[in-house]
């Protein structure tokens, strides 16, 4: 049984203006760190895997301080403690600016994503605070359409700025919108906060040293090893990776996390999160559905780029015009599928979204070349982006409508972790993936070619195989090897043969993630987003 809620009454959108650029200045922040990042290299002559810290580092504050921003923000306020890190997040943007070396970059993406953890949950709740009903639902979908735009808008500014001037200026448009996101703050409404709320810094430390420990993990797989060490791995444990071993610590410190909140919720005290957030099955599976949504996106997010920019050897312009139709179609569809709430309850469009995104990347390891601009590789990311902006803002939806007002900002502090992590599990687990494909795939490919003998794939290192354009591979095969003009072309229609394949095995794998999905999804409420479950007893299904 479900009863009918009474229509609330109609807001001003002009608050919803500064969430909605709020969440377009981290998203811009995020996109416009990989673009800087060739930038970065030149300007300070440091390695790749150096500049790259400013991603890592931006990504770790969030994930490991977000649960706590959350709680700060119930204490102090959530309009207060908005503008202060809004400014901190401006001042983030002066450091990048201003960073004499590559350190006071790193230190101003450390800041960012510091002021970042508490945007996170504050947006969600200044929502709840502002906007009900279907306006709330409306609001939400603007929060996942402002991600897909500003991804768009990012590498398609990014790439023209670090072409023509350098990748500084991107950082004038982040400080920008930070100040204009500061002047329109004043409209929102919030309550005061409430002094009395502890913050528990036991809770802290485990969840921040538990998210530290996975993110540094799962991004590390490659470089580190999945099991055994490689060279480039920091320290050895027992002869094994750290990086298996900081995912192992990661899920025990995760788990002591969890049994801390009950205890202290048991014994009537404050949770750093309150656990009744993911209460029931329909919470649970909304948390799941999240996860592997943004996972996936992560993993496509991941792909693409590595084909484009790594194997045609091409500029983040490029990638930004063969990423636009995805972005576009997210942002779109994020925008209109809370039209649909009224008509299809959260478990159907849940359902519906993953069976697209299975089918989407069905078609793509059927259809996809080493071009992403044919037409048929272009619908499959369309389709693909429909699912995508559809499962983001619907998911999201359900955490928000399922909760009490007061923890609107506990739900934001679970999205934010549940984003990030999945984030950071899914670009590493499909490059991971995809290596290890590629490897198998080289390592059959040689074995069937006996144009190849074995005394030149003995010069070459076989053992740290990865993904590499076709002009590289000449390059490093007329340079370091006796091999004969024939071999090299015999080498590079290898190195294509296998890299293809790789992508289609492995696009084929994120269909079956996907098509697991669906059972979360299957757990979604059955009730839409205009009705209110009846609490009673004998009250009706999920």
């Amino acid at each position: 049984m479900t009863r009918i809620a009474p229509a609330p009454p109609k807001t001003s959108w002009l608050p919803m203006v500064s969430l909605f650029l709020a969440q377009v200045l981290m998203s811009f922040n995020v996109a416009a760190l990989p673009i800087s990042l060739g930038g970065i290299v030149s300007e300070f002559g440091v390695p790749p895997t150096v500049a790259s810290t400013t991603i890592v580092m931006y990504g770790l504050a969030v994930a490991a301080l977000v649960m706590t921003g959350a709680k700060l923000g119930q204490r102090v306020g959530w309009v207060l403690i908005f503008r202060i890190v809004i400014a901190l997040f401006a001042g983030s943007a002066v450091m990048m600016l201003l960073a004499p070396t590559v350190w006071w970059a790193i230190a101003g993406q450390a800041v960012a994503g510091a002021a970042a953890a508490i945007i996170v949950p504050s947006i969600v709740a200044l929502i709840a605070e502002n906007y009900r009903g279907p306006q709330q639902a409306t609001a939400i979908g603007a929060i996942g359409s402002a991600r897909a735009i500003s991804g768009v808008s990012a590498f398609l500014i990014g790439g023209t700025l670090g072409t023509l001037v350098g990748w500084r200026p991107m950082f004038f448009i982040v400080l920008g919108i930070a100040v204009v996101v500061f002047g329109l703050s004043f409209t929102l409404r919030g309550d005061r906060g409430d002094a009395s709320i502890r913050i528990d810094l036991v809770a802290s430390l485990l969840i921040g040293a538990a998210i530290v420990l996975l993110t540094l993990g799962f991004n590390n797989l490659n470089s580190w090893g999945a099991l055994a060490p490689t060279p480039t791995a920091p320290f050895t444990v027992l002869g094994l990776s750290p990086a298996p071993v900081f995912i192992v610590l990661g899920i025990i410190l995760g788990q002591a996390f969890f049994l801390w909140t009950r205890k202290r919720m048991a014994d009537g005290k404050v949770p750093l999160i309150d656990l009744s957030v993911l209460g029931s099955s329909r919470e649970r599976a909304a948390v799941y559905a999240m996860f592997i949504v943004v996972a996936l996106e992560a993993c496509v997010n991941f792909t693409i780029p590595l084909y484009i920019q790594i194997v045609q050897g091409r500029t983040p312009f490029d990638t930004s015009l063969a990423m636009m139709p995805f972005n576009l179609t997210v942002f779109i569809t994020a925008t209109l599928v809370v039209r649909f709430y009224k008509r299809y309850p959260p478990r159907t469009i849940g359902v519906f979204g993953f069976i697209l995104t299975t089918a989407a990347l069905v078609w793509l390891s059927v259809v996809v070349t080493n071009n992403w601009e044919t037409v048929p590789t272009i619908a499959g990311l369309i389709v693909f982006g429909i699912g995508q902006g559809a499962l983001v803002t619907l998911v999201f939806n359900v955490l928000v409508t399922a909760a009490p007002a007061e923890l609107a900002g506990d739900v934001g502090s679970l999205r934010g972790t549940t984003q990030n992590l999945a984030s950071a599990v899914g670009t590493a687990l499909a490059g991971a993936l995809l290596v290890s494909l590629l490897a198998l795939n080289v390592g059959r490919a040689v074995v069937e070619h006996p144009e190849l003998p074995p005394s030149l794939v003995a010069q070459v290192p076989m053992d740290d195989v990865n993904f590499i354009s076709n002009d590289d591979l000449r390059t490093v095969l007329e340079d370091s090897t006796d091999a004969t003009p024939e071999q090299v072309d015999a080498a590079v229609a290898v190195n294509e043969e296998s890299r293809l394949s790789t992508l289609k095995l492995g696009l084929l794998i994120l269909a079956a993630i996907s098509a697991l999905a669906i059972l979360p999804a299957s757990r979604l409420p059955q009730y839409r987003p205009h009705e209110i479950p009846d609490p009673s007893p004998s009250g009706g299904s999920e």
